[in-house]
């Protein structure tokens, strides 16, 4: 595919680290040399130094070969024009990053009107990720697939001691489940049968959603808990977008904001329906009279990483049950999770892999980046080419980086093992590191240029992903 992005902040630039893995033609703008010369540095991308909204620029640029353009300024304005003017010059599909509250009831209109095929809001996206890991029942963390048939659940060996030292090939406590993947020492590993576990390691198990809910209920991390009252550090887009979010499902939210100008937007844009305080987040005081402990849920979402880490770990300090905190630097996801946090998120990830769903859109269900982008889980409906279609998995030849872990048939989910065989239409949850999208490419398109080629060309359109 050629692909154009505009603006090469922190989403266009994980953006075209991303894509241009995918053996894809890149061109990247920006007015800023400098953030051009680091991105080539980490990536096979053509730079050009111009202002995107200019119509020589776009025009140098050959929007009529152009396959997607994804404007990422600062400016959502501009970001609305450069999609319409590259529209307007032949450009296939645009995709803009639209961020302001303001705009929310006109996104509709823009895609009708001003034919903008994608939008994103990192916030909002940031937002609703949140929310639902805060509105579900359990303290864990868990990822659904195939309209909430496959679970993916994260569960720390610490929880599990006994399992310490084995091998996976020798440990019977995790029935009808598959252990896809594992986080050690920072790095993300697809184990095998001889894989031995340490203490320090966290799993991702995959199985059918009722038994891997089944068996998170029997760990202290998977605990059933109901959230009723949230506390949100930080009142900016996302804790305005997270708000209104968990007061539509009628939680109590508690907001506490440094700036008195945004408390007095929120008090009146949330209409009074939470209570929004004037204060320091940081302040340890204030956050004890406003009884920090009694929360079921802490989200810090300040603009500051460290003050985030600070706040949710002293959160968990004082025993709230679910705690999430944001964090700019998406390498450090995983590393945050580690130190006993239950979600740390990334605006920049979380909006990325929305359009990366999109732009997979068709044979791809749904997509999920994970580890700081370091793998992604896809749910793949296979096709008719696909190179495993009636060889048993054992003889697939399929690589240490890649693993299916689990199918879904005609309705029914499947743990695959050595002896299952793949069949044309079956939805293949894959878990897949990033240097391993090539070899499931040759798996499950062996004769198109890769899967997105495949996906955006291959004549059927867009298809909004289940929700979960």
């Amino acid at each position: 595919m050629n692909i154009v992005i505009v603006g090469i902040g922190k989403l266009g630039s994980k953006l075209a680290e991303i894509l241009a893995s995918e053996e894809n033609n890149i061109k990247v703008v920006d007015v800023n040399p400098a953030a051009l010369t680091r991105l080539a540095n980490r990536a096979d991308v053509l730079t050009v130094q111009g202002n995107g909204v200019q119509l020589e620029v776009l025009e140098k640029l050959d929007m009529r070969g152009t396959d997607l353009l994804v404007a990422a300024t600062d400016s959502d304005e501009v970001n609305v024009l450069v999609c319409l003017t590259a529209k307007r010059l032949g450009c296939s599909k645009v995709v803009a990053r639209v961020r302001s509250p303001e705009y929310a009831g006109q996104i509709e209109f823009f895609k009708n009107e001003l034919e903008i095929d994608f939008i994103t809001n990192p916030e909002l996206d940031t937002a609703l990720d949140i929310a639902r890991y805060v509105l579900r029942g359990y303290a864990a963390h868990m990822e659904s697939f195939a309209g909430g048939k496959v679970g993916l659940f994260d569960v720390p060996v610490q929880a599990l001691p006994e399992l310490a030292g084995q091998r996976l090939a020798d440990i019977r406590s995790f029935p009808e489940i598959l252990v896809v993947a594992l986080y050690r020492d920072g790095e993300v590993v697809i184990p095998s049968g001889q894989t031995e576990l340490k203490e320090q390691d966290t799993l991702y198990l995959m199985g059918r959603r009722e038994t891997v809910t089944n068996f998170a209920r029997g760990l202290p991390v998977g605990e059933r808990h109901v959230t009723r009252k949230v506390m949100i550090l930080g009142g900016g887009r996302a804790g305005f977008y997270l708000a209104q979010r968990l007061l539509a499902n009628g939680l109590a939210v508690k907001i506490i904001e440094q700036d008195e100008e945004r408390c007095n937007y929120l008090a009146s844009a949330l209409k009074g329906s939470a209570l929004v305080l004037c204060g320091d987040c940081t302040d340890l005081e204030l956050l004890q009279e406003e009884n920090l402990g009694e929360m079921d849920a802490l989200v810090s979402l300040t603009g500051n990483d460290e003050e985030n880490l600070m706040l949710a770990l002293l959160g968990k300090q004082q025993g709230v049950s679910k705690v999430v905190a944001k964090v700019s630097r998406s390498n450090f996801v995983p590393l945050i999770e580690q130190l006993g946090i239950d979600r740390a998120v990334n605006p920049v990830l979380i909006s990325a892999g929305e359009i990366a769903r999109f732009i997979q859109g068709g044979e791809i269900a749904s997509l999920s980046l994970m580890f700081g982008g370091q793998a992604e889980a896809l749910e793949i409906v296979v096709p008719e080419s696909a190179r495993l279609i009636g060889l048993p998995l054992a003889q697939a030849k399929i690589p240490r980086g890649l693993i299916i872990g689990a199918v879904v048939r005609d309705g029914q989910v499947l743990i695959p093992n050595g002896q299952t065989v793949l069949e044309t239409g079956d939805r293949a949850i894959v878990f897949c590191l990033r240097s391993e999208i090539s070899s499931l490419n040759r798996l499950f398109y062996p004769r198109q240029r890769g899967f997105l080629h495949e996906l955006w060309h291959g004549g059927k359109g867009y298809r909004k992903p289940p929700t979960s």
